[in-house]
């Protein structure tokens, strides 16, 4: 039998063991663009749910423990992978929320109803996902409960069960076949069963190796910097200037020649009395020493670069977090129709507040929001009837989830996988029709949209037939990968190309927050000069990270 003590333990065993190896986890999504990492949203998700139970004395009763993990553990959700794992553990507060102990077969039976849960809460259920780990260790544990109901002996088989299932999965799914990695919500998954089992065979707590703050500050950021860090191929910025000895006779385009040797970004002007250097480099000392072979040094300035970026990349993931928790007040549902979004950048938030979004929630790839942030905004929204637009295909299962949390007004949940999905079923919404009607004209409206997407690679693969390196510039039309490169406005404007037909008529380009204006002019000029017929090219400064150009076209 398992008391509250015991179960405590066992769930707070189980996140500490799936947090200390979220990045292996994310290292087997294989999917090259930075994406929502099941790993970090796996653990944030259970995190969030421990830290409702730590408070809990060592006398709770099992009810206790779960009627506090359980609904936080659906509040917490963040992502796909964690919206199922929330819904694998509801069995336990449909069945036991009142018990004081639990045995083997109750624990079963709990997991039945979490995976039924779970394989009905996927639209199109995939084999060889972790939807197949939970139900074949829930097989394995049930075979063994009709005739043990030690609990150390049934989730031993839940865990037995869950391993078998996930080296099976390359086989299910030719995809991680290829990449020959297993899946990685299903890794997550066993990870947890076996951290509880740690606690229900031997008494033993796993410990957590690194605190949940420091997960999700360095998550946030984690793809979009080695993105910036892998355009600083130098470390030191090193400027000076010299006072010109008349007796040197050494060109000064020969101190270009060098310094272009030893680093880039190399600048040199002289006139009769100084020369101003310029140079980006690993070896401040040789520039230096080149340089000193013309004259006197008037000012010298060494600046690690790679340092100053760390440094900003701090300040801008503090104030992202700040953002994150800053709470939205309720409010009385007054008005008869809100709208809120879910938005990554600033100017992409205006856009959606401009055409009527109340509440834009931070968020989207690598960024996941979990469902208690999407019911604080709907909850803020002074609407009888609140539309929710995810803009993502990750954030589309915490959304619906956040609908049963809401008991004071309706909630519609606008299934958009992109921002111009969004913003075009935004703009369908009409006032004279109710809510089902709404609803239909906007997915139909959203599904006229076509979205194109340049982003970075995460990581090293080889996907759809393309040899990719970490840092190429990726373009993905529909979510399609169609091509590689190395400069992100030749990509957009080969994807924009690739996309446009003879009856496209517009098309937009949002432009992210490491484009230039400059850059984004550019790729619009380059757009437009492409077709004969008459085309709007509109340009947006979204400012949105992850993503370089974010393009719609109708």
């Amino acid at each position: 039998m398992v008391n509250g003590l015991c179960l405590k333990k066992a769930f707070i065993s189980g996140a500490n063991n799936i947090i200390k190896s979220k990045d292996h986890i994310n290292e087997l999504n294989i999917f090259p663009v930075p994406d929502g990492d099941t790993g970090t949203n796996m653990s944030m998700t259970i995190s969030s749910a421990v830290d409702a139970i730590n408070n809990l004395s060592d006398e709770c009763t099992t009810g206790e423990v779960i009627r506090a993990f359980v609904p936080n553990l659906l509040r917490g959700a963040r992502g796909n992978s964690g919206v199922i794992l929330s819904i694998l553990f509801r069995g336990f507060n449909k069945l036991f929320s009142e018990s004081d102990t639990l045995n083997g077969v109750d624990i079963i039976n709990a997991l039945e109803i979490g995976v039924k849960g779970a394989y009905q809460a996927v639209t199109k259920p995939t084999e060889g996902t972790m939807l197949t780990v939970a139900r074949e260790a829930f097989e394995k544990g049930k075979e063994l409960s009709k005739v043990n109901n030690d609990i150390k002996a049934v989730w031993n088989q839940v865990c037995v069960g869950a391993r078998q299932a996930l080296d099976m999965t390359p086989e299910l799914l030719p995809v991680l076949k290829k990449a020959g990695v297993v899946d990685a919500g299903g890794k997550g998954l066993c990870l947890i069963f076996e951290g509880m089992l740690s606690v229900f065979c031997d008494d033993v707590v796993i410990n957590r190796e690194e605190t949940l703050m420091n997960t999700e500050k360095d998550d946030v950021f984690r793809n979009a910097a080695a993105e910036f860090d892998g355009d600083i191929t130098f470390t030191y910025c090193t400027e000076f200037i010299v006072k010109r000895n008349r007796f040197c006779k050494i060109n000064p385009l020969k101190l270009r020649s060098r310094l272009q040797k030893i680093g880039d970004c190399v600048v040199v002007v002289d006139d009769e009395e100084i020369i101003k250097v310029h140079v980006h480099t690993e070896n401040p000392g040789s520039a230096l020493q080149e340089g000193i072979k013309f004259g006197q040094f008037l000012s010298v300035k060494v600046e690690n670069m790679k340092e100053q970026h760390r440094l900003a990349m701090e300040a801008k993931k503090e104030k992202l977090l700040k953002q994150e928790n800053i709470s939205l007040e309720p409010k009385d549902p007054e008005e008869e129709v809100g709208f809120v979004a879910v938005a990554a950048g600033s100017g992409v938030a205006s856009l959606f507040k401009e055409l009527g979004c109340l509440n834009v929630i931070s968020g989207g790839q690598t960024m996941n929001p979990s469902t208690d942030k999407i019911v604080e905004a709907v909850l803020a929204t002074p609407a009888k009837t609140v539309y929710v637009f995810p803009n993502n295909k990750n954030i589309i299962m915490s959304a619906q989830q956040a609908v049963s949390l809401v008991k004071d007004r309706i909630v519609v949940i606008v299934p958009t996988r992109t921002i111009p999905q969004g913003v075009s079923a935004l703009m369908a919404y009409d006032s004279e029709l109710d809510s089902q009607q709404n609803l239909e004209n906007m997915l139909k409206s959203a599904s006229k949209v076509k979205t194109g997407q340049v982003t970075f690679a995460a990581r090293d693969s080889e996907f759809g037939g393309f040899k990719i390196k970490e840092n190429d510039i990726l373009a993905l039309s529909d979510g399609k990968l169609v091509l590689n490169c190395k400069d992100p406005v030749k990509a957009v404007v080969k994807l924009v190309k690739s996309m446009v037909t003879k009856d496209s008529e517009f098309i937009t380009i949002i432009y992210g927050e490491s484009i230039s204006l400059k850059q984004a002019q550019m790729a619009q000029e380059m757009i437009a000069s492409l077709f004969k017929q008459p085309i709007d090219v509109n340009l947006i400064n979204g400012e949105q990270p992850i993503y370089h150009f974010i393009v719609s076209v109708e």
